[in-house]
């Protein structure tokens, strides 16, 4: 196996670095594209075949050292008890969102048996990989779980969700417990079926205070990472937003910290400290500009990473649709090119 990307994340030194991108499966590649011209996005999660076929497109296509699993954020929210759509040109949304202490009650407790056709699509991607390169699993945070389930879709200021924070923070941390433990029996799940390192994607937690973060976030976090220590496998802790909360973020947990394009890989590094690897930390923006500006791009990040092993190359967050294929082909082929030892 190509095993640079599970040594980056253990510190081990590699022969170059190893690099994969957060919705490297998406709409930018006319094979998802095709597939989701026949089938809707929950429909593609929800069958093993199509979620494992589309898992495989980047790598058939790429030189990347990582899949990820195709997947939502959102399936736990589901058999938690909401109901969950996808609408056209408006995304996600929640048509029974958590608003009172009723309704976080009323969520159900689930071990992940009830997404079961995740654990399967990981089971049938694993085969498809042949051992080509390590499968990473995820699941959502729960502050941006809890952040949909309250708001019922996207925000932008979070009005609804820091209300009920600030306005009830027991029924709050109820809340984020419940998420917490659903999380954790997902991801367990996950591991189990074969997924080789996982990653928590905490998508909206970059709105918080630093003080917010630590009060109403990190021990739920803390406490995923804390089940998933002796599960043998990586773990990625990932949030976008998040220059001021690295620190408290390292605190939370993980074995890999990823970060965004808005803060430099050098700071990140040092304020993290070297028992912890790092991911990141291109924006995803820069994959439309020309090839000359993603090399010089590039080049600086690894060079702001530095020599010492531990560092993934990957986007400040996912590849946005419509972005050109052949760029994507050279952003990987340039840090392969460019950090080769």
């Amino acid at each position: 196996m190509n095993d640079r990307f599970l040594k980056a994340c253990r510190r081990e030194p590699t022969d170059c670095v190893p690099v994969w991108f957060m919705r490297q499966a998406g709409r930018y590649m006319a094979e998802y594209r095709a597939i989701r011209a026949k089938h809707s996005i929950l429909e593609v999660c929800k069958t093993p075949e199509l979620a494992a076929q589309v898992t495989l497109q980047p790598i058939d296509r790429f030189a990347l050292d990582a899949a990820i699993i195709f997947a939502d954020i959102l399936l736990p929210l589901e058999p938690m008890g909401l109901r969950l759509t996808f609408e056209e040109g408006e995304g996600p949304v929640i048509h029974n969102p958590v608003r009172t202490r009723a309704d976080v009650e009323a969520l159900k407790l689930i071990d992940g048996s009830e997404l079961r056709y995740v654990a399967d699509a990981i089971a049938l991607a694993r085969r498809g990989l042949n051992e080509r390169v390590p499968l990473i699993g995820f699941a959502g945070a729960p502050f941006t779980l809890a952040s949909y389930a309250i708001e019922g879709g996207s925000s932008r200021n979070y009005i609804e969700t820091k209300g009920l924070m600030y306005g009830e923070p027991a029924v709050w941390h109820r809340l984020m417990g419940k998420l917490a433990r659903v999380v954790t029996a997902y991801l367990k799940n996950q591991i189990k079926a074969g997924a080789q390192a996982v990653q928590l994607f905490d998508s909206w937690v970059g709105c918080l205070s630093p003080d917010d973060y630590r009060e109403y976030v990190q021990p739920h976090v803390r406490l995923i990472f804390e089940g998933l220590k002796n599960e043998g496998v990586p773990l990625i802790h990932f949030g976008t937003g998040t220059a001021t909360l690295l620190e408290s973020m390292r605190e939370a947990g993980g074995t890999v910290i990823g970060v965004d394009w808005r803060v430099p890989l050098d700071e990140a590094r040092r304020r993290l400290g070297s028992g912890v690897a790092v991911q990141g930390n291109l924006d995803p923006v820069v994959l439309f500009a020309p090839v000359h500006e993603i090399e010089r791009r590039v080049e600086m990040i690894l060079k702001q990473a530095g020599d010492a092993p531990g560092f993934i190359f990957n986007l400040g967050h996912g590849i946005l649709p419509n972005t050109p294929v052949e760029h994507v082909q050279a952003a990987v082929d340039l840090v392969h090119k460019l950090s080769a030892r």
